[in-house]
């Protein structure tokens, strides 16, 4: 399934590209309704590193969804745009049954100065799939929402 936002958000490319970069946005764009602790020995990276981050998440700062892995790398563009793509994995707890997830961010210039961000999750999770999308569609909307609010602080 595919999930797709496409915003133009109120600040400066890099401002935003720097923001998506850092897991503290995460947090920001996820709270209330979902929560991410860093499992590595250091916390979180000041910025998003390639390679795998370790997660707990839970659900409404309360309940536990499981841990999993946050796969970040950054791939080339051809269009000018910045990329960042997390090919992450659930590894234990009700998020584990989704088995193929595949998260995209890019940034570019929008008219006037401003970004166009567009973000894409592609996700499988078998026979549950068509349940989970409604839930995954959701939280997108609530993403969506968030960034908008927060990008002109960045």
């Amino acid at each position: 399934m595919r999930i797709l936002l496409k915003l133009t958000l109120d600040c400066q490319p890099d401002a935003a590209w720097n923001a998506i970069r850092d897991p503290q946005i995460l947090g920001q764009v996820s709270a209330p309704l979902m929560s991410f602790a860093s499992l590595e020995p250091d916390g979180f990276p000041a910025s998003w590193t390639v390679g795998d981050h370790p997660v707990r998440v839970k659900l409404l700062g309360l309940f536990p969804l499981g841990t999993q892995v946050i796969g970040i790398s950054f791939p080339k563009s051809a269009a000018g745009e910045q990329l960042m793509r997390d090919t992450g994995k659930a590894l234990s707890g009700p998020l584990s049954v989704v088995t193929s997830w595949q998260h995209s961010f890019a940034v570019s210039v929008a008219p006037g100065g401003r970004t166009l961000y567009r973000d894409e999750l592609r996700f499988s999770a078998g026979v549950f799939t068509a349940f989970m999308w409604p839930v995954y569609w959701a939280f997108w909307q609530w993403r969506a929402f968030q960034l908008k609010r927060l990008a002109p602080t960045w």
